[in-house]
Formats: structure tokens, C-alpha cells, sequence
């Protein structure tokens, strides 16, 4: 265990939601760890959100309930929040904070790691290139994950976000490497069914073995939603930067997040910026996204999937607007697929990987992947002008072309992005089904592909 320091005062000044407010104190810096005993000697553990030369601020991660101005017992740790790192943590669960809630005792380490990590010099870093495989065609074929990339699924209330991120971890993989992989999965401000259903899905399929999960529920404090990102990607760091490993980290519900961050601002007295945010939204969410990459000189990689889900579905909204700028690129769920009862109701057309022309080809994927993908983008963006369109004269009237356009777009929308929540395909799989899928309209309104493509495997559906 780590050796506990620091000075310990009687008596506090001030309660409000959250906070404490200390005054009269020596020798305390931003970011401190704090314990705090109640006059039930109950102990709760807290952080200092701002200092002077006499008083600071004081989040409580289990709340201030019970605590008396007098009495209660404020202890300044003299370090700031750490959480243990080794491999054992593998095919655990912990909460935001690193405690075990899995029934099993704490992890046995050596070594304690601050959670707020270090930035990587951007000179150090590696340019991400390799391709991970998710077993699902809508990502793998169109909006390709690479290694290193912060990749975000901008989702919305009632859409199966959850099950979609469920279903990446159960199926994740680096193909054509002896690589070890692992993943980091961290939850925050959800529900018990959801936790269930995480926990339930990762230990019937195995994958539990190789996922490390940190779980803030709903009924959690918030403000342990600030600290279990943070803790998510420092046990990450380890397996990638000093274990050699290739690690995916997930991250859900981003927006639970921020708006914790804006409850914590609020109680703080900060002046609100759009939507009642602070200021300081952009800044705190790189402080997160910026923590994955590639290292020059290092095996592992860390790769970052936040998901958000978008208040009103408005993809303008702070937290997507913000996040898109940070990460290379986004996929995003769509409620007009999920009506029609796609899964998973990926909307190809606003989605984007900026890194997947780096990761895709000869010798990653397959050569024909970058052409084949541009043109079922080129024919589904044609589609909808087609669906208008019908809308207005009418299905009948429309050309031969035309027809067939509408013909291919369902076909699209049923065959290559409907797939089964268990079903796993892999990438020469999603290829082929994307070739038979453009193979419903005529070999002249393939212009995205070569001709040699288009004998290769044009033909090979039509037999």
C-alpha cells in the first residue's frame, strides 16, 4: 500500500452539494488526495479542485451526506490520485477509482501510478497504420479503426450504442500479428441492466479474460465520473508503454462525463460557456482523447473508442462539436436505420475515419479495399438523392438507372450494414459482401473501382 502523508486538520468551513471548503491550511496543491473522516469514523476520499495560500476546495467522491462542520477530520495526502498497475488487473472489474467490486481482494502491485498520466511528445509519437479488424462491416469496410486513432461513436438516447460497444469488445482483434491484445473498458453513469449486460456478455463469451472494466453507475457519485476515464487509461499506458501490448480503450457514456464536469463547475462558481459548459470543456476532453497513440520504439498502442450520446440527437450540440475536433473522425448511429430495425444503424454517410486510407490496402487488408469502399459511398450518397426524388414523383416514373440505384440501397442497408449482434465477420468476408452489393448496379456506374477490379470480382458475383 502507499504510504499515507500529509497533514491532517479538524473542522471544516463550508458544505455545498459536493464540496467542502477548508480554510486556515498549509502546504496543499491542486489535484491533492484527500481523505475525510466523518464523526462516525467513516472514511471517504476526496480531491482539491482549487487552492490558495490558506483554503481550498475539496470534491467528496461519496458525497458530503452526514458530514458535520465541526467534527469532521480532513487528512491532505500530499499526492495527487494514483491507482495500482499490473497484469493481474486483467479480467477485472473495478469502480472509477480503481477499487475492486468484483468480490475478489485488491490487486497485488509494486507500483502506483498517477491517473493523470503524462502527454506523449508529439515528436515520440508514431503515426498510426495497422489495422484493427471489428468484426463489423460497416466499421472494418467503410469507417476503418487504426491503430492509435481516437475513432468516436456519436449515438443517441435509445439507440443500441451499448450493445454495438459490447459487441466490439467480444470481437476486437489485431489479424495477421502474433500480437497480444487487450481491452480497457470504462462505463460511466449508467444503468445496473446496462452494467448487467456488460458484464453478462464479456464472461459468456471469454472475452473477459482479456478486458479490464471500470463501472460508474448511474446511482455512483458523478464525481467519480471525472476521475474513471483517467483511471482507465493509466492501467492502459501500462499495457501498451510497458507491456507490449495492442489495448482498445472504450469509453461510455461521454456525455455522463461532461455533464459531471458541468455539475462540479457550476458548484465551483465557474461563469458557464455555451450551453452552460465550462469553458475549459476542450481542453479537459483532450486532456482524455490526447492519451491515445503510438509510440516510436514501443510494441503496444493505445486506441480510443468514446462513445457520446447526442442530446436531442443535435450533432452540433458542445460535446460532439468538441470531440470531433479532437479525434480523427466519428461514427454515427442513426434513429431512422434503428426504425427500420437495422443493426447496428450506422449512417455511412456523415461517418468518417480520417486514418483508414493509412491502415487498409495490399499486405493490411486487401488492394481492392480503398476503391470498393469509395464507391459504395459514391452510390449510397446517389441513393438518397433518389429516395427524394421517388418521394416526390413518385417509385414508378423513375428510371431503369434509377430503380436500380433504390434496388442497391436496400440492399445495402439489409445485406452489407444489418448484421447480427453476435455475428462476426471478417474483413475478406465484409469485401466480398460489399462487392455483391455493388454488383447490383451496372458494370458502367462502377467508376470507383478499376476495370481489373471489376473482372475480378464483379464477375465472381454474377456467376
Amino acid at each position: 500500500m502507499i504510504e499515507q502523508t500529509g497533514k491532517e486538520y479538524i473542522g471544516i468551513t463550508k458544505v455545498s452539494g459536493p464540496l467542502l471548503f477548508i480554510e486556515d491550511i498549509k502546504d496543499v496543491g491542486f489535484d491533492e488526495v484527500v481523505q475525510i473522516k466523518t464523526k462516525n469514523n467513516e472514511i471517504r476520499h476526496g480531491r482539491v479542485l482549487s487552492v490558495s495560500r490558506s483554503s481550498a476546495l475539496v470534491e467528496v467522491f461519496e458525497g458530503t451526506g452526514g458530514l458535520t462542520i465541526p467534527s469532521t477530520r480532513v487528512k491532505f495526502q500530499g499526492r495527487s490520485m494514483q491507482i495500482p498497475v499490473t497484469m493481474d488487473m486483467l479480467g477485472r472489474i473495478f469502480n472509477g477509482m480503481g477499487m475492486p467490486i468484483d468480490s475478489y481482494p485488491p490487486p497485488i502491485s509494486r507500483e502506483y501510478r498517477d491517473i493523470n498520466g503524462l502527454p506523449i511528445n508529439p515528436i515520440v509519437r508514431e503515426y498510426p497504420s495497422d489495422f484493427i479488424q471489428t468484426g463489423i462491416s460497416a466499421i472494418d469496410c467503410m469507417n476503418t479503426l487504426v491503430q492509435g486513432q481516437k475513432l468516436p461513436i456519436f449515438s443517441g438516447s435509445g439507440l443500441p450504442h451499448n450493445e454495438l460497444a459490447a459487441q466490439i469488445v467480444r470481437q476486437a482483434r489485431v489479424i495477421g500479428q502474433n500480437e497480444r491484445f487487450a481491452i480497457v473498458f470504462a462505463a460511466m453513469g449508467i444503468k445496473n441492466d446496462e452494467a448487467h449486460m456488460f458484464r453478462s456478455s464479456f464472461e459468456e463469451s471469454g472475452a473477459i479474460s482479456r478486458v479490464v472494466m471500470f463501472l460508474n453507475l448511474a446511482n455512483d457519485p458523478s464525481i467519480e465520473r471525472l476521475v474513471t476515464p483517467r483511471s482507465a487509461l493509466t492501467i492502459a499506458e501500462y499495457l501498451a508503454f510497458d507491456k507490449g501490448m495492442h489495448v482498445l480503450v472504450i469509453l461510455t457514456d461521454m456525455t455522463n462525463y461532461c455533464e459531471a464536469l458541468r455539475e462540479i463547475a457550476s458548484s465551483k462558481g465557474e461563469i458557464p460557456s455555451r450551453k452552460g459548459y465550462p469553458g475549459y470543456l476542450y481542453s479537459d476532453l483532450a486532456s482524455i482523447y490526447e492519451r491515445a497513440g503510438k509510440i516510436i520504439g514501443c510494441k503496444g498502442s493505445i486506441t480510443q473508442i468514446p462513445i457520446l450520446t447526442m442530446p436531442n440527437d443535435d450533432i452540433t450540440h458542445p460535446i460532439p462539436d468538441l470531440t470531433g475536433f479532437i479525434t480523427e473522425g466519428q461514427i454515427v448511429l442513426d434513429r431512422d436505420l434503428a426504425k427500420k430495425r437495422i443493426y447496428p444503424p450506422i449512417n455511412e454517410l456523415p461517418s468518417l475515419s480520417r486514418l483508414m486510407n493509412d491502415g487498409i490496402g495490399e499486405g493490411k487488408t486487401r488492394k481492392d479495399h480503398s476503391n470498393i469502399s469509395n464507391q459504395l459511398y459514391a452510390s449510397y450518397s446517389y441513393v438518397k438523392k433518389v429516395e427524394t426524388l421517388a418521394s416526390i414523383i413518385g417509385e414508378n416514373e423513375l428510371s431503369e438507372k434509377d430503380k436500380k440505384y433504390l434496388e442497391f440501397g436496400r440492399a445495402f442497408e439489409e445485406r452489407f450494414i444489418k448484421q447480427g449482434a453476435h455475428e462476426e465477420r471478417g474483413i475478406e468476408e465484409s469485401l466480398n459482401l460489399a462487392w455483391e452489393v455493388a454488383s447490383i448496379l451496372p458494370k458502367e456506374e462502377l467508376i470507383r473501382v478499376t476495370e481489373k477490379q471489376i473482372e475480378q470480382y464483379y464477375a465472381k458475383q454474377k456467376d
